[in-house]
């Protein structure tokens, strides 16, 4: 691609406050980790969590939604708008790309379900074999490292979704819409540290301790998360090619 265009990221979480002010907003974190693979993005935050949406889906070129504490399932009213606005995106041949809940409540406005796994909580570095169906998007791995922090799971596929990465605690771990979205479990926008903090800051709440430690050993491991990022801008810059980039759009610069 030769010109810039608009990622929109649509905001459906924030880190706990103390993290985000060490490490920054989950929005900072994907423009850090896609600039490299592409540059000449603009990154546009819309926070939707607080009802902040887009006037219209084609406000910025492409879309991606992040992570989140809540669950797809828990009927508040940004949630359904979000489906809605996923739903009508994807009609309409915008490119898409949803992270963890991104992944999750993609799927539920293309068709899935999703519900709390029985298998409990993936955290820390996760594994995952790339299915022969994911080999076209992810031709240079036979299996990635992310770091992940979820409990819900997809556990219906869409009717449109493809898989191209599965583990046996997550056999959905990565999906393809027909070129048109694109979704991981797992956060390649996690850093090592970020992820020992996030896991730390839940110890005694959401993790006992135990499941705190074991969590945090498996960050001794390398991620494949920039090869992830270029994954992902290969995919949208895919999914663009003929579109029009948006016009003079506020932006999120990516850390110095």
């Amino acid at each position: 691609m030769k010109n810039a265009f608009t990622l929109g990221i649509l905001e459906t979480g924030r880190p706990p406050e103390p993290l985000e002010e060490t490490h920054g907003s989950f929005p900072q974190m994907f423009a850090d980790l896609l600039c490299e693979n592409a540059p000449e993005w603009e990154f546009r935050a819309y926070r939707v969590m607080d009802g902040e949406f887009p006037f219209s889906i084609d406000e910025c070129d492409a879309w991606l939604i992040t992570g989140s504490k809540a669950s797809v399932y828990d009927g508040d009213e940004w949630i359904d708008d979000l489906k809605e606005f996923l739903e009508d995106a994807y009609e309409e041949h915008i490119p898409l790309v949803g992270i963890c809940f991104g992944h999750q409540v993609l799927a539920e406005a293309l068709g899935g379900t999703v519900e709390k796994s029985r298998k409990g909580w993936g955290l820390g570095v996760q594994a995952y074999t790339v299915t022969d169906a994911g080999r076209g998007i992810l031709p240079d791995l036979e299996s990635f490292a992310v770091n992940s922090f979820h409990q819900d799971q997809v556990l219906e596929l869409p009717e449109d979704a493809k898989v191209l990465a599965e583990s046996s605690f997550c056999p959905y771990a990565a999906l393809d819409y027909n070129g048109r979205a694109l979704s991981f479990q797992g956060h390649p926008e996690f850093d090592r540290a970020f992820t020992k903090d996030l896991l730390q800051s839940r110890r005694g709440t959401l993790l006992d301790p135990d499941q705190t430690d074991e969590a945090v050993a498996t960050l001794e491991q390398s991620t494949d998360s920039s090869k992830l990022a270029k994954t992902i801008v290969e995919f949208v810059e895919k999914a663009l090619e003929g579109n029009t980039p948006s016009d003079e759009p506020d932006h999120v610069s990516p850390s110095q």
